[in-house]
């Protein structure tokens, strides 16, 4: 009996784990769709391409050695007949290799989060060539030191800090930001953005619509992305908190929306939608390092705080002439950072100390070891197309198409 009980959990919590996994792989598709919406349609066709090959390039990395590096051993060769040990000191409730493919969707929307910052100017190839490290080696070493429980350069274990990510606020989205800025800061902003007299040129997206409905993907695929990582839900301890996920997640997105939608009227006299998108994604960042432990007004609140948050940082990042086409630094940095901060508010297992010391070490060593290979990249094969390509469009030059050929093209 006892064995058939065990059975039937093991089942239900392998069937939960791969369904998740299957709603974060569809966030790669919200990021397609936002960035191809914020960016302009000639530059449509590169970022689409950008986003699916990641994907594929991320999944292979991270099946061919990030996997290993992060959790250590041989795992994924074994997990294929399903005897391997995932490290833990007790069988998991899951199928070994269920747990491999929830993992290898988080690299590739650590992964998706650089497309957007260096959109409209960066050679394909090259992004490609970054995406082979980050996702290879980069994300995979720190996630060995925070998931993976490792000590740091042997030195200390992040968890014994105090340190705690339940869905990666910090392991993710900090992570992804981090490799963002250091290319950002190596390529320059886009031609025409920022004037000799120190203005800033808007540049408005394609597709509001289309950048619309990646919020909206993202949005439930987040559901996925924080579910996933109470990792069960066949007892009902495991199906209680999954559902205290899905609300505070969903609680957060909105007060992150509204909290941004508010300041941007004050602000600018208008409801302006690419607000109150990144105010949406900012509150679903910032709930991502703690889920389980807020009440669902706390959620509200912190979703909101994020999404204030946002506007300021995208606002202030334009000042610095960091240009960042889509947010994706503010939304996934900045409100990264906010998440970890906010953990021990509701979560006494965490300290501030310890918050503080996990996203030093996330960005110290995401934005210290991609700054060398962005620079590698740029002094070998070039990371910036020409500007003749940039004002004709990458599509035409990376692509050799364009996303809407029925239109005339304004090259602007």
């Amino acid at each position: 009996m006892m064995n058939e009980i065990f059975e039937l959990q093991y089942a239900l919590d392998t069937f939960y784990f791969l369904m998740c996994g299957a709603l974060v792989m569809w966030m790669a598709a919200g990021f397609a769709m936002l960035e191809a919406g914020l960016v302009r349609s000639k530059n449509t066709t590169e970022i689409l391409t950008k986003n699916i090959a990641l994907f594929a390039v991320a999944c292979t990395m991270y099946m061919i050695c990030g996997y290993a590096i992060m959790y250590g051993g041989d795992i994924f060769l074994s997990s294929i007949t399903g005897d391997g040990a995932t490290g833990a000191e007790e069988p998991a409730t899951y199928a070994p290799s269920a747990d491999f493919y929830f993992q290898v969707v988080f690299v590739a929307t650590a992964m998706s989060i650089v497309s957007g910052s260096v959109a409209e100017r960066m050679k394909l190839w090259a992004f490609l060539a970054f995406a082979v490290v980050m996702s290879g080696f980069i994300y995979p070493m720190e996630g060995s030191w925070t998931w993976g429980g490792n000590s740091v350069f042997g030195m200390y274990t992040l968890g014994d800090l105090g340190f705690s990510d339940f869905a990666g606020s910090g392991i993710v989205h900090l992570a992804g930001a981090s490799a963002a800025l250091a290319g950002v800061l190596l390529l320059g902003a886009r031609k025409g953005k920022y004037g000799a007299n120190g203005s800033i040129n808007a540049i408005p997206g394609a597709n509001l619509p289309m950048a619309t409905l990646g919020t909206f993907i993202l949005w439930l695929g987040w559901f996925g992305f924080n579910g996933g990582s109470v990792l069960a839900t066949a007892s009902v301890e495991s199906a209680n908190a999954v559902a205290v996920v899905f609300m505070n997640t969903n609680a957060a997105a909105s007060g992150g929306l509204i909290g941004a939608l508010i300041v941007a009227r004050i602000m600018f006299g208008k409801a302006d939608l690419t607000m109150a998108l990144n105010g949406a994604l900012a509150g679903l960042v910032a709930i991502t390092a703690e889920p389980s432990t807020p009440t669902a007004l706390q959620a509200t609140l912190f979703g909101a705080m994020g999404g204030v948050l946002v506007v300021f940082s995208i606002i202030t990042l334009d000042k610095l002439k960091i240009d960042d086409p889509v947010g994706a630094i503010s939304v996934h940095g900045v409100v990264g950072l906010l998440g970890l901060l906010l953990v021990p508010l509701t979560n006494d297992g965490s300290s501030f100390f310890g918050q503080l010391i996990g996203a030093a070490t996330i960005f110290v060593w995401v934005f210290g070891s991609s700054l060398v290979v962005w620079s590698i990249l740029k002094a070998t094969m070039g990371i910036r197309v020409s500007e003749e390509e940039e004002f004709s469009g990458v599509d035409i030059s990376e692509c050799g198409m364009e996303a809407y050929p029925e239109f005339v093209s304004s090259k602007s």
